[in-house]
């Protein structure tokens, strides 16, 4: 996998992700289909959607029956990224049937989380898409699956923030806290880290805005800040830092946010609590 302008998923990574999925689901075997088809039975089907989405992880999909059995065949009409609409069977397979029924769930669990955060993420897209302002996820993603759903926000249009703590410097609260003042956090990591990275600092207030402008931050973030507060924020900045927004960030205040003149928005949004896709594999 891997598409041009989205990240690149590691197919190492994703063989021994799929793997541990489907043994966790399969055991020792699928007693029931053992029990009713031979080895050598063969089925065909589709896939079709139950509702519009934007697509992301039919390759994730076809993976999770190859591992199983290479004598699977699928064929997409779509690819990632691409909108479908609902009632469109939009990929066929053919292949044993024990696999094929052995491997679904995991399979359309993928699918179609994947695909949720992509749906999710394109409507956040279409908002900004009059403004300059960049929509990115954030760390809250399910365990295991972060390579898989920040591909997913960039397969809807949307861009990702950090991907783990080794990925950039971001100076929190707590960091704050324990250090004694933003001043003190910023020249540590000036110390102990690469001069080449760049240094972002969460702010809760306007003096903490003056404290990161002080401390030289390059990228500044207003966390659960109200529009006013943002407002004033951006003023006092007035493009020393990037400015970020983050914190109660839902797709009913994109429009709000981006007024206020801020160059990021970040959202847990994008994948904590999607909605899945709703997709159906059915056999012929």
């Amino acid at each position: 996998m891997g598409k041009e302008n989205y990240v690149t998923v590691n197919n190492l990574i994703l063989d021994d992700l799929l793997r541990r999925s489907l043994m966790e689901d399969i055991g020792i075997g699928d007693i029931t289909s053992e029990a009713i088809f031979a080895e050598d039975h063969i089925s065909q089907g589709y896939l079709i959607a139950k509702e519009k989405f934007i697509l992301a992880g039919i390759d994730v999909f076809i993976r999770s029956f190859t591992l199983l059995d290479e004598r699977v065949n699928i064929k997409s009409r779509y690819k990632d990224g691409m909108l479908i609409q609902k009632g469109e069977k939009f990929a066929i397979f053919e292949g044993p049937t024990r696999t094929l029924l052995s491997g679904e769930r995991v399979a359309l669990n993928f699918l179609q989380r994947m695909s949720g955060i992509a749906t999710q993420t394109s409507r956040f897209v279409e908002v900004l898409k009059e403004c300059s302002t960049t929509i990115v996820d954030t760390r809250k993603t399910t365990p295991g699956l972060r390579m898989l759903e920040k591909y997913a926000v960039k397969v809807g249009g949307g861009n990702n923030h950090r991907y783990g703590l080794d990925s950039m410097v971001l100076i929190k609260d707590n960091h704050i806290k324990a250090a004694g003042s933003i001043l003190q956090a910023v020249e540590r990591v000036r110390s102990n880290a690469s001069y080449f990275r760049k240094i972002e600092v969460e702010v809760e207030n306007l003096s903490q805005v003056e404290d990161a402008l002080v401390a030289g931050a390059d990228i500044i973030m207003l966390d659960n800040m109200n529009s006013v507060m943002i407002k004033q924020a951006v003023e006092m900045i007035h493009g020393k830092a990037l400015v970020e927004v983050s914190g109660n960030v839902v797709l009913e205040r994109m429009t709000e946010l981006a007024g206020l003149g801020v160059d990021i928005i970040s959202s847990g949004a994008l994948t904590h609590s999607v909605k899945a896709a709703d997709i159906s594999m059915r056999l012929n």
